[in-house]
């Protein structure tokens, strides 16, 4: 139909509804919407809008020309009825707007070729959209794939219909359970890892979903076995059952981040259990891709996924710049999981987003003691972050840098790069990247003063802890304030005064586990123990360094050896039985940490440290 045809037909549609109100045919605005609903083709709405918006001129006009007292009160009753078709007109066009996109959905999935079918489909409903679809328009797409599918014969997307349909089914049968894992038992504790395998969250989960498949996906996450092997052994799984996957996964981790997202002032739950979603269901699919393999279409959408996850995150205000991200993690699934989302960023341009994941992976591959690996995915943020103006982004990989090289020896480096991130945080009024700053450079000075053993050079590095200590409990920044605490822990350790060690350390601990950071909680019991051992106190040495050892084994931190080594060494002096002792008596306490399991295991890292050693 041509423009002029739509014109007169839109004109004839407005004077219809218009007629209709004043007489009083139309009385309820749904109506109206019905009318437009049936009347505008969809794809036309321009026009539509352009015949209205020179009808409400036009009516305006005569309402403010008209001297006619008869004729002023119809035209302003028209006017009144062309703003009602105004506002409904708004919401069907949004109606329309749906159905187009839909409508698209299905013929880019119905006319691509095979190898970029399941590329397209992620695209096309990925949630990082502008306007993402929603349940409702996910069933309409599914109809609009199963009527293609009998058009056209089409078998691959009948299979793409089912699978909606039924990650759809899955999902409302989750959402009913969706936390109800985390109350069971009066369990004290939330989150995915170290939980019974029948209590836990994914044996919970699994008895909901659909498909074989997703019920074989669940119970291996449940058994905290590897998704990379299961992955492997699936590889021929029909097309339906992964797009099952797809949805039921997707809504479950957006369902649960939602949920967290509202419980701000509950100490169980909030960002940090939305942190932990986020990086969980990212290194799921990671694994997953890993197993199907990069070059299989399976593999290529599973890492596809987790670029949406992640962007999705790095927008997120929680978005952990300075660390925390192993909050609620454990188990050997989770064991250098990380490592895997290097391949997916491979396939990213430089963005604001990709510098904020990589300063994730970053920290993650310090904590792991991937050093050099650390280094080079800080030095990429860092260039991406200034050409994106992320200032905030910019000046923490400074920070990072700065610790990793302290971890490197190379302090040198570590004092430029703090000094650099101090600078900037103060002329960007960045209170947050001050403290980061303070603590990295009180700590780099701290390090570098013991290497050359400068004592004079104490006293100024240990005032940048401080002043960065005062100012992050000034901002009630948790992150910070442990990292703070921590620092000049170590600083009181290299100047011999365990005591104030003790103190500091003891409260980065306590600070530590309220901000879900188990690396800087592995770190702190590490030194802890030192300090303890320092002056002789070997039971409290062995209790602290056992539960290190234990946290910073369960994140695959190599810092483990270093708790492991002291073990061994207090296990030498006192002997097997003396040892044995000191370590049975605080055996209540450990097991309110790490449970039954993580005792029991503690014997088998000292023996692994010693085989290895």
């Amino acid at each position: 139909m041509s423009e002029l045809s739509l014109r007169d037909k839109y004109l004839a549609l407005i004077d219809e509804i218009v007629q209709a109100t004043l007489k009083g045919k139309i009385s309820s605005q749904g109506q109206v919407y019905q009318m437009l609903l049936k009347g505008v083709t969809v794809g036309t709405g321009e026009v539509f809008e352009l015949v209205l918006s020179e009808h409400l001129d036009s009516t305006t006009f005569q309402v403010d020309a008209q001297t006619d007292e008869f004729k002023k009160a119809k035209a302003t009753r028209s006017l009144r009825a062309l703003k009602t078709i105004q506002t409904q007109w708004k919401q069907v066009e949004e109606q329309n707007k749906a159905t187009e996109s839909i409508l698209s959905a299905a013929r880019e999935i119905t006319t691509a070729p095979e190898n970029e079918r399941l590329a397209i489909f992620l695209r096309v409903t990925d949630p990082n959209r502008k306007h993402p679809l929603n349940q409702k328009q996910l069933q309409q797409l599914a109809k609009s794939l199963q009527k293609n599918a009998e058009t056209f014969k089409l078998d691959y997307l009948e299979e793409f219909a089912q699978g909606i349909t039924r990650g759809i089914s899955s999902w409302g049968k989750l959402q009913q359970h969706l936390i109800s894992w985390m109350y069971e038992q009066n369990r004290a504790s939330i989150g995915f890892g170290g939980v019974a395998v029948e209590n836990g969250p994914w044996a919970t989960w699994g008895k909901q979903v659909d498909g074989e498949f997703s019920k074989g996906l669940f119970s291996t996450l449940a058994k905290q076995e590897s998704p990379v092997e299961f992955a492997q052994g699936n590889r021929s799984i029909s097309l339906s059952d992964w797009v099952e996957l797809t949805l039921s996964l997707q809504f479950l981790q957006r369902g649960l981040v939602n949920w967290f997202d509202q419980q701000a002032y509950n100490v169980k739950a909030g960002s940090n259990l939305s942190i932990s979603t986020f990086l969980t269901f990212s290194v799921i699919w990671s694994q997953l891709g890993n197993g199907f393999g990069a070059d299989t279409s399976y593999g290529s959408a599973a890492w596809q996924i987790v670029l949406q996850i992640l962007r999705n995150f790095s927008q997120r205000p929680y978005f952990p710049l300075y660390g925390g991200i192993f909050a609620s993690f454990s188990g050997n699934y989770l064991k250098d999981a990380l490592s895997y989302l290097d391949e997916p960023l491979q396939r990213v341009e430089g963005t604001q987003e990709k510098a904020r994941i990589l300063t994730i992976l970053g920290y993650s591959q310090r904590a792991l003691g991937q050093y050099q690996s650390s280094v080079k995915f800080h030095q990429q943020a860092l260039e991406i972050a200034r050409n994106a103006e992320d200032k905030a982004c910019e000046i923490a990989n400074l920070n990072h840098l700065s610790r990793t090289y302290v971890d490197q020896k190379n302090y040198t480096e570590a004092i430029n790069n703090s000094q650099r991130a101090l600078i900037l945080s103060r002329q960007a009024g960045d209170k947050i990247s001050e403290a980061n700053a303070l603590a990295n450079l009180g700590y780099s000075e701290v390090m570098q003063a013991q290497e050359s053993e400068a004592e004079a050079d104490y006293e100024m590095a240990i005032n940048y802890l401080q002043q960065g200590l005062s100012l992050s409990e000034k901002l009630g920044d948790l992150q910070s304030k442990g990292l703070c605490l921590s620092s000049l822990g170590v600083a009181y350790i290299v100047t011999q005064e365990a005591s104030k060690a003790i103190k500091h350390l003891e409260e980065g601990f306590k600070t530590a586990q309220t901000s879900g950071d188990l690396y800087l909680q592995g770190l702190n019991l590490t030194n802890l123990a030192e300090a303890n051992y320092s002056l002789a106190n070997f039971e409290r040495a062995i209790y602290t360094a056992s539960l290190g050892m234990y946290i910073l084994n369960q994140i695959a931190s190599r810092e483990w050896h270093k708790p492991a080594r002291l073990l061994s060494i207090l296990q030498n002096q006192l002997g097997e039985e003396g040892f044995k002792e000191s370590l049975v008596k605080n055996r209540s306490k450990m097991i309110s940490f790490i449970g039954v399991d993580g005792f029991d295991h503690i014997p088998e890292l000292i023996e692994e440290y010693r085989n290895n050693s």
